[in-house]
């Protein structure tokens, strides 16, 4: 555990920071590097409070990741496979809609939909599959397709990304999910999704969502080969996109998982975890709310994230392949029950939302 470096005029700063209050991107890095967990911790769980009080939100939700037929390699993807490749599956529309019917008794307020760039589906078959949700779930918030997967439709159409939108959001398409971002420093996208869309264009896509009245998540995939330089810059640039078009709903900092991939980097430990969500809630002044993935962290690290600035614990989702696939040692999902007792015994209440963190 890193003991704190900070000198007497850092740590002041660092312990009376009021909510909301902006830092600079040389103060994140200083802090990020150089406070100890404790310190950061404690600022954050101070921010936190401001904002939600001790509310520790949470949907119920379900996942839907139709296929992991990519055309993609990313370096760290374990869910991935090519066209023709064993292992590969692609839901057919009568396979998504029983996948929906299975849980039609649950109360469920959110359908999160990903998967991956498959060259054989066709557009129609993406406008298809959101009209369905809609119709077995007309109350649901249908959050689908990552900028990723909205740039490849644009591509294969030959069309721009704002149609794209416009056609999705008129079948049903309520939000974007976070997905795709991974980090944004072009030299660590080059190393680890050379075939991915830029962090330009993904930026560009939720500016265009965010246009159109569409809320969004955003995301930052860390633990492998980035430095802190990196992670500050992505979050610098997601701070300046929501001040220049304001549409963000959380920020997620996704841990990378180590197993079944090419990059085969260690992941992050425990305390860069937690360090990691103590700058995040510091530094994002302008996006409302962290996440604590417990999908992807695990759930002990997820329930200590609460304490050192998350507020929300995610949901129920039901069944997560794709951090899964990379050797995620949590469950595939958690029941309310689960849930709301997992929340509770982190001495936080438990409050239940839809994906725009209305309180139900």
């Amino acid at each position: 555990m890193i003991e704190s470096r900070l000198d007497s005029a850092a740590k002041k700063r660092l312990a009376t920071l009021n909510a909301g209050e902006r830092i600079d991107p040389e103060f994140a890095l200083k802090i990020a590097r150089d406070a100890s967990v404790h310190e950061l911790g404690e600022a954050a769980l101070k921010q936190r409070r401001a904002r939600h009080g001790d509310k520790a939100y949470y949907v119920y939700n379900q996942h839907l990741n139709y296929t992991n037929v990519c055309r993609n390699q990313c370096r760290f993807c374990a869910f991935f496979k090519k066209a023709g490749e064993e292992g590969g599956y692609t839901y057919s529309l009568e396979e998504a809609r029983k996948r929906l019917m299975d849980r039609i008794h649950e109360p469920i307020r959110e359908i999160h939909i990903t998967g991956g760039l498959n060259p054989d589906l066709p557009y129609q078959y993406y406008l298809d599959l959101l009209a369905l949700c809609k119709e077995v779930r007309p109350q649901a918030v249908v959050k689908a397709f990552t900028a990723v997967e909205v740039a490849h439709f644009a591509d294969t159409l030959g069309t721009d990304e704002a149609t794209v939108l416009r056609e999705m959001m008129a079948v049903g398409l309520d939000a974007l999910p976070g997905g795709g971002a991974e980090v944004f420093s072009p030299a660590m996208r080059e190393r680890l999704c050379p075939e991915k869309v830029t962090a330009d264009r993904w930026l560009h896509i939720h500016g265009l969502a965010h246009d159109m009245g569409m809320k969004t998540n955003s995301t930052m995939l860390f633990g492998h080969i980035e430095s802190w330089e990196d992670r500050i810059h992505h979050m610098e640039r997601l701070r300046a996109a929501e001040d220049e078009k304001p549409g963000f709903i959380v920020f997620i900092p996704l841990a990378y998982q180590p197993h079944n991939n090419e990059l085969g980097a260690a992941g992050p430990t425990g305390e860069e975890y937690l360090r990691t969500i103590s700058v995040a809630r510091l530094f994002l002044d302008n996006i409302p709310h962290i996440k604590a993935y417990w999908a992807f962290s695990g759930i002990k690290a997820a329930q200590m994230a609460l304490w050192a600035g998350a507020d929300d614990f995610d949901g129920t989702i039901v069944e997560e392949k794709i951090g899964h696939a990379a050797g995620a040692d949590s469950p595939k999902g958690m029941t309310i029950s689960e849930l709301v007792e997992t929340i509770s015994a982190t001495g936080f209440t438990p409050v239940e939302r839809d994906t725009f963190f209305n309180e139900l």
